[in-house]
């Protein structure tokens, strides 16, 4: 657990245990409950199709049979905050009410954590100011409509042209309230390359603007490769151009 807590750059984290009851030396921060909460919903984002269950029953089976009890989920967002979607809550006598709260609206989905909380209510009430300052100040850009990408001229090669393509989609989060509707963009390739081309290698790129405020770019890569012509390949390609004109 401390192995992966440094690797997921928990620098003020070290674990004694797995159950989360106090123990000298085991502590946390909440910006590092942060960093794990995002981990669980990146990497593993079904595990919110079960924090979100509200109410579920239970059966117990042992020697003496089986017995059936109802759990109740413990994040109250879930019934007083439209968007929430999870995620864990917490609680020990040195700890207090704590709180990772998962959130989504509009495509923009937020972490806010709480420890220390004084009871549920303090806990509950905080998580949903937290949520409701990042979703008034965070927007995200992303580009829906990327413009189609022409072949590149390649001199000297087995093939005229070469196909290109996008190495990702482009999104932006601005944490400062911006207006993301003017949001520019620009393409930059060369007018030719010389083979041999390798097929995932950066050709050029598109860069966004937001006025005169540079977003990010997203490199164009070579969508297939091209080998250096050898002089059988120019006394093919003149023999059809001959074929073609006569």
């Amino acid at each position: 657990m401390n192995e992966k807590a440094a690797a997921l750059g928990m620098e003020d984290t070290h674990f004694v245990n797995c159950c989360g009851l106090s123990a000298d030396g085991h502590v946390t921060s909440a910006y590092d409950i942060g960093l794990m909460a995002r981990e669980l919903s990146v990497r593993h984002p079904e595990i919110h199709n079960y924090c979100t269950i509200w109410m579920e029953n239970i059966i117990h089976r042992t020697k003496r049979g089986d017995s059936e009890f109802g759990l109740a989920n413990t994040n109250k967002l879930l019934k007083q905050y439209p968007y929430a979607t999870g995620l864990k809550t917490g609680y020990t006598a040195a700890a207090k009410y704590c709180l990772a709260a998962t959130a989504e609206k509009d495509g923009v989905k937020l972490i806010a954590v709480l420890m220390a909380a004084p009871d549920i209510k303090s806990r509950t009430a905080d998580a949903q100011t937290l949520l409701n300052y990042g979703f008034s100040v965070c927007r995200v850009y992303k580009d829906k409509d990327p413009a189609p990408l022409p072949e590149l001229a390649v001199k000297k090669g087995e093939k005229e042209a070469v196909p290109l393509v996008y190495e990702s989609d482009m999104s932006y989060v601005s944490t400062s309230g911006e207006d993301l509707g003017t949001v520019t963009k620009k393409i930059r390739l060369p007018k030719s390359v010389t083979a041999p081309v390798k097929k995932g290698d950066t050709a050029g790129k598109v860069t966004y603007y937001l006025g005169d405020k540079k977003l990010g770019h997203i490199n164009i890569l070579f969508a297939d490769s091209v080998k250096h012509a050898a002089f059988a390949d120019y006394f093919l390609s003149l023999v059809q151009k001959l074929f073609l004109l006569a």
